[in-house]
């Protein structure tokens, strides 16, 4: 959680008012901060509502009195480029998903009373995109390149306390094409509105490590820096307690210190606490650590930080340990993007799918390949992720995809003082683990590179040196010039991108590695997964004589499966990918693997494509197939999971392979009722124990007829029902049944919450099915999707999940199904009330879910 917030994320005064009172003055600080008449000693509020927008460059847009009455009235968070239109002639490009870009301007009135001239104000932004200019009541403030990065600003000399202040935001993302995925544009992130003291902890101001753990006790470690912007020495003191979740103080320490005028000083405290829940991936339990500040007997500041009482080692042998537990790392590397919501993605929509990741069996996530949002952490922290938080895609050299217009542009300039505020920003979140310098960097082959990684570690190992920080490499062992040995031993961890792509590593991996060197330490930051397009089989069953033509012709699917990299959905990808998830799960010293990706974005797209199709869920959410690959080998509980559809008029008689991913002991598949055969695989298998000719018992019924991680029949077609029965220690623990449909005859609503938040900000995800007249999903149906939204909500978003469907308005109200799907994303307003979503679509029965907005 970030560090600085305060108990919500509305912040200490949003909680004593509640959300009402917040949103009804949200256009006016003055009026928030009035309510109070002793405010508490920090104040952080949201700055995210009541703000004008001009898609455009706007000559003097930066002074107070410039006329912006004719802009668009917004809330942020925003991103214009997802508002289209897309079109394959934006300089964009594939790589940024053909999206808009340009220059954007943002103006935001706000009154503050005059008792807030002897206050410290500020704002703060989570991230712009980018290239950001901002000016306080037309004085400028700065300018920030880095569009992931977060960065405050002090206002305080430049504020008019009682009257009137505008804040203008210019945000350049002209240069075109500046990235190798779909960015957004805009303030795609949170603002926010700080008001401390003179004397009060810095921004990102704490730092809490837990030097020892065990299951008696921990020692947990603060250091605290506190500012004095008097121009008198102040006498300071420092009460810090660590907080459980009931609310209960379970330890505290006091130190006093006086600080001198116009300085800081950096408090060390340690306290014990005796038999700490540890935060783990399936308990993650969250402390706070409470930091109070008192001049005198006056109280000044009060701050507070989340953290995790844990402990996390990479060790050359054992892989990764948590708590002293040997945990793999069954990861996934996702995009910032929210698929039809872009960049500007609500705290929802992350939770949304990290649910989803959850149930699958990932317990890992990297950030690919940026810092992430705040609130992404935050839930990282809540929900038991282990994250991989990635710096940089570029150092000095530059990648072919953006010509020029990457990172390595501000490098020289900026590199320092991004590292130390990603890190100081991130360093107390339990769920990060490990720090990545930079993914796939050019500079790991040039002369310099060596030189150019010894200071990025510096700086990280300066600001965080209780973690290991690792790079994902993409020329180890490459032709005809592979990353020299001395930079990646200098990598506290080596981090391998593809590690099986070169030679013999096909088959052996990292054990060549491990043979040379070893004392490194491993992990796969980046692996082939099993995506491609959602319910797309025509790759995979024969076509019928006189139908071939037909299938090749059909709109929205290329042999990329929707554009990118390694996207394709062939047996031979799926058995590489099964043999490397056999490597990394039966050798220790392979800490885990980050498969790529977890879920579909935007961008990195080839031809009539908007994004990429390498996830195992697409960009509504909606898992693929081989989601069901990864739960089968990731969960312990039972997996039975059958494809393709069974709807294949026109092609009886033809031999269909008929696929399962399982965890069961041996599965049994039936066609109308009669047995097609048994079968199973054992991973892993182990030999004679004991003495010579004992093995392991076998689970009653457990059959192996294959080495795959899959099971397959090729099965004639002929419609009607598969069945599948999946047996585990000598009984049935799973049935599933693909059965052939009827014409598509209604629409079927589900949401995923029957209640949201009437904060403005809430989202509901209205799922959308093409039925049948039985209730049964049309596997294939493509009926066009109307959304009408009544009462107290806005629909923010719809999408379908084929990134090959280029008409399409993610802002729009029409969406077409796909594979018999959609999705539709509602957002509350600040008014309680019900929300009405109803889908029609012509020929079908229409379908209205109700959702309630709740103060």
């Amino acid at each position: 959680m970030n560090p600085n917030d305060a108990i919500t994320r509305r912040g200490l005064l949003g909680q004593a008012l509640g959300a009402a009172a917040l949103i009804s003055a949200v256009d006016s600080a003055s009026q928030l901060f009035a309510q109070t008449p002793e405010p508490p000693a920090r104040i952080r509020e949201s700055l995210d509502f009541g703000w004008k927008f001009f898609k455009g460059d706007a000559p003097g847009a930066q002074q107070p009195g410039f006329a912006d009455a004719s802009w668009r009235s917004l809330d942020l968070p925003h991103d214009w480029s997802i508002e289209g239109p897309f079109a394959q002639n934006e300089p964009s490009g594939g790589a940024g998903g053909y999206a808009p870009a340009g220059i954007g301007w943002y103006r935001k009135r706000f009154r503050l009373p005059a008792s807030y001239g002897d206050r410290k104000v500020s704002v703060e932004f989570d991230g712009v995109y980018q290239n950001s200019e901002v000016w306080i009541n037309g004085q400028y403030l700065g300018k920030r390149p880095f569009g992931y990065i977060s960065f405050a600003y002090d206002l305080t000399p430049r504020l008019n306390a009682g009257g009137e202040n505008v804040l203008a935001v210019k945000v350049d993302n002209s240069r075109q094409p500046g990235s190798r995925w779909y960015s957004g544009s805009g303030i795609y992130r949170h603002t926010w509105l700080v008001a401390v003291n003179p004397v009060h902890v810095a921004q990102w101001g704490t730092f809490v490590t837990t030097p020892r753990v065990s299951k008696d006790s921990a020692t947990v470690h603060v250091r605290t820096r506190v500012r004095n912007e008097t121009a008198t020495a102040a006498s300071c003191s420092l009460a810090t307690a660590v907080v459980n979740r009931e609310g209960l103080v379970v330890q505290t320490e006091e130190t006093a210190q006086e600080i001198g005028p116009h300085a800081e000083y950096e408090f060390g405290q340690s306290l014990t606490v005796d038999r700490p829940m540890l935060w783990n991936v399936a308990a993650p339990y969250l402390y706070r650590v409470r930091s109070t500040v008192h001049v005198g007997r006056e109280l000044v500041d009060e701050y507070e930080t989340a953290i995790g009482i844990r402990e996390a080692i990479f060790d050359a042998d054992r892989g990764f340990l948590l708590n002293g537990e040997h945990v793999k790392l069954n990861g996934v590397c996702l995009h910032h993007d929210g698929g039809a919501v872009g960049a500007a993605v609500p705290e929802r929509v992350w939770e949304r799918r990290f649910e989803v990741l959850r149930e699958m069996g990932c317990n890992a996530i990297r950030t690919s390949h940026n810092p992430p949002a705040p609130e992404f952490l935050d839930l990282c922290d809540r929900m038991g992720f282990l994250v991989m938080n990635e710096a940089f895609d570029e150092w000095k050299a530059g990648k072919g995809q953006v010509r020029g217009n990457g990172y390595s542009r501000v490098y020289d300039e900026w590199h320092e003082r991004d590292v130390t505020d990603f890190v100081r920003r991130d360093r107390n979140h339990p769920s990060v683990v490990l720090w990545s310098c930079g993914n796939e960097i050019g500079d790991q082959l040039s002369e310099h590179g060596v030189e150019i990684l010894r200071e990025l570690l510096a700086i990280f190992h300066r600001e965080d040196a209780t973690r290991p920080v690792t790079a994902g490499c993409d020329q180890i062992a490459a032709e005809p010039k592979s990353a020299p040995v001395e930079f990646l031993s200098l990598l506290d961890v080596v981090g391998y991108n593809y590690a099986d792509r070169w030679r013999e590593r096909r088959e052996l991996s990292y054990s060549l590695d491990k043979a040379a060197h070893p004392n490194w330490r491993m992990i796969g930051t980046e692996s082939t997964g099993m995506g491609g397009q959602r319910g797309d089989y025509r790759g995979i069953v024969p076509a019928s004589s006189g139908q071939a033509a037909g299938l090749a012709a059909s709109p929205g699917v290329s042999s990329a499966a929707g554009g990118g990299r390694g996207f394709g959905g062939g047996a031979g990808r799926r058995l590489d990918t099964e043999q490397l998830w056999k490597f990394v799960r039966t050798h220790d010293y392979v800490a885990g693997d980050f498969m790529w990706t977890g879920i579909d974005y935007l961008g990195e797209a080839f031809g009539a494509s908007r994004g990429a199709s390498s996830g195992v869920i697409d960009s509504c959410g909606f898992p693929k197939d081989g989601y069901y690959f990864y739960q089968s080998q990731w969960s312990e509980k039972p997996v039975l999971h059958l494809f393709p559809h069974w709807n294949w008029k026109g092609r009886e008689g033809v031999f269909v392979p008929v696929t399962c991913y399982t965890n069961c002991d041996s599965v049994e598949l039936f066609l109308n009722g009669r047995s097609v055969g048994v079968k199973g695989y054992m991973f892993p298998r182990y030999g004679m124990q004991g003495r010579y000719g004992q093995y392991a018992p076998t689970a009653p019924g457990a059959v192996r007829t294959t080495n795959d991680l899959h099971l397959t029949w090729d099965v004639p077609y002929a419609p009607g029902t598969l069945k599948a029965v999946g047996m585990k220690g000598g009984r049935v623990v799973a049935e599933v049944e693909v059965s052939t449909t009827g014409d598509p005859a209604a629409l079927g609503l589900s949401v995923d919450r029957n209640a949201i938040r009437a904060d403005r900000s809430d989202v509901a995800h209205v799922t959308v099915k093409v039925l049948d007249a039985q209730g049964r999903l049309h596997p294939d149906a493509d009926n066009e999707i109307t959304f009408e939204v009544q009462g107290a909500g806005r629909l923010i978003g719809v999408d379908n999940g084929n990134m090959g469907d280029m008409a399409a308005d993610f802002k729009g109200k029409i969406r077409k199904a796909y594979q018999g799907m959609c999705l539709g994303i509602v957002q509350s307003t600040a008014s309680a009330g019900q929300i009405r979503l109803t889908a029609t679509s012509p020929d079908l029965m229409s379908a209205t879910v109700t959702i309630a907005s709740k103060a």
